[in-house]
């Protein structure tokens, strides 16, 4: 069975519009096993009881960051292991290298193509 097939992935954002873009992109990929939350919160309380391979977090959103988020997972035992790709708009040097020390996987800058975030995932977590 295809990678594609068995991957759950997260898909956190606060603009419905950007998560409906994400999961277009990876449901053209063939993957059909995707969650969404509009903030860090709600994400986390999810994967805690429905845990995922990868979470595509958004950079910016009120509340809990993705930076927080990521850390949150990172802090989690069972989450530890989890997957995680920054988005921001603002791929500043300092939001890469904190991520990077939180324990990101890796991360896109917007905007950016449907083949530029399979390629991304792809480093994460493998040929879809």
């Amino acid at each position: 069975m295809a990678l594609r097939n068995q991957i759950r992935i997260m898909v956190v954002d606060d603009m419905s519009t950007s998560r409906g873009l994400i999961t277009q992109a990876l449901d053209s990929f063939g993957i059909s096993n995707v969650a969404s939350a509009a903030d860090g919160t709600t994400a986390l309380q999810t994967i805690q009881s429905a845990p995922v391979h990868l979470v595509i977090s958004d950079y910016n959103m009120p509340g809990m960051d993705g930076l927080h988020l990521l850390h949150a997972l990172r802090q989690n035992p069972p989450t530890k292991g989890t997957g995680f790709i920054l988005i921001t708009g603002r791929a500043d040097k300092e939001i890469v290298d904190k991520g990077r020390q939180l324990g990101m996987n890796n991360f896109l800058k917007k905007p950016f193509t449907p083949q530029e975030l399979h390629a991304c995932i792809e480093a994460v977590v493998g040929r879809l």
